[in-house]
């Protein structure tokens, strides 16, 4: 199983424009063969900070993600929406 979380920081005014983007990514996520979980998680005391915990069951699928429809336009919706860079472990 791979895991990679993804650490987002969203400016103020474009928390709502994040969620629906990142909604669509997960509803097409999820469908994709190898993947095993995909959720988007709000730290409580932060409400601009996010973590999209993701989860594969190989390599070729996690790199295959990164080729979709939506992750790309996800990618290109919300790049200007960050208040910093994605911090992806």
């Amino acid at each position: 199983m791979i895991v990679t979380c993804v650490y987002v920081h969203v400016k103020t005014d474009s928390i709502e424009k994040f969620i629906e983007a990142t909604t669509t990514n997960h509803l097409e996520s999820v469908k994709e063969k190898g993947n095993l979980r995909f959720d988007l998680i709000r730290q409580a005391d932060d409400k601009n900070r996010f973590m999209i915990y993701e989860a594969y069951e190989s390599e070729e699928a996690a790199a295959a993600h990164k080729n979709t429809p939506h992750y790309l336009l996800w990618r290109d919706t919300v790049k200007d929406l960050m208040a910093e860079p994605i911090l992806v472990n």
